[in-house]
């Protein structure tokens, strides 16, 4: 994933100059630009990025004070300070900047800069997603096990009962659920394991669907069925799992 990257720096030619340099990074995606520490906070707080490239004098609400401020905020972006000053670089470490650039900024030192942030953004994620996934999994209660499942940057536990399918489209995997689409953070083999014994049925080997929400089965031929939701998403049932899909007939 790309870093989503917000700019904040009080002269337009300083951001203008960054945004350019940025431009021959593929892993930055620019989200959008800040004059100033306020506009800066309110932006942080909307569009979530995860990094912020901030510089450090800016009239009514200064860079340093932008960080201590987020410190106490949600969500914490990776800080990099873009600055003309090298005094501050002490305090700048110590409010939670994880990088000091001075202005001219080279591009040698601004990619050294991106890779720390990348590495710092990667290891988040993942610590959140082992950490949701040790949720979903806990056997706590007698209820089918969670699953997690993603849109944008935000991740979601789900139950089994609400879930309709899952298809795979080469390697990523769509959760469906009555109204949405989630992307799965496990592989269909993985699910298809967790979700043995349940309402869940392999049904191709790009799809597992729950046989709670199959609302109709059309025969296409002898081996073939035509599978239709409560949602209206359709499937074809495999030649290879046929027997299956009688037996959900009889059943």
């Amino acid at each position: 994933m790309p870093l989503r990257t917000l700019i904040v720096d009080d002269e337009p030619i300083a951001r203008k100059v960054l945004r350019e340099e940025l431009g021959s990074f593929e892993e930055v995606d620019i989200i959008g630009e800040a004059d100033n520490g306020t506009s800066a906070l309110e932006k942080i707080s909307a569009d979530h990025p995860d990094l912020v490239l901030l510089d450090l004098q800016m009239p009514e609400m200064g860079g340093l004070e932008v960080v201590r401020n987020l410190r106490h905020g949600t969500h914490m972006p990776v800080i990099v300070i873009v600055t003309a000053y090298d005094r501050y670089a002490l305090q700048a470490f110590e409010a939670g900047a994880i990088d000091y650039l001075l202005k001219p900024v080279r591009s040698e030192r601004l990619a050294v800069a991106l890779e720390r942030a990348k590495r710092l953004t990667e290891k988040e994620a993942a610590e959140r997603l082992a950490h949701l996934q040790e949720i979903a999994d806990q056997p706590a209660t007698p209820q089918p096990r969670r699953i997690v499942g993603r849109i944008g940057e935000e991740y979601f536990l789900l139950s089994a009962e609400e879930i309709y399918a899952f298809q795979a489209d080469g390697e990523i995997v769509w959760i469906i659920t009555a109204s949405k689409k989630y992307l799965a953070t496990q592989t269909l083999k993985v699910l298809d394991q967790r979700l043995r014994n349940t309402s869940f049925r392999r049904i191709h080997r790009s799809a597992l669907v729950n046989v709670d929400h199959v609302r109709k089965m059309s025969a296409l031929s002898s081996q073939r069925w035509l599978i239709t939701l409560s949602n209206d998403q359709e499937f074809i049932a495999s030649k290879r799992q046929a027997g299956s899909i009688r037996q959900l007939l009889n059943g």
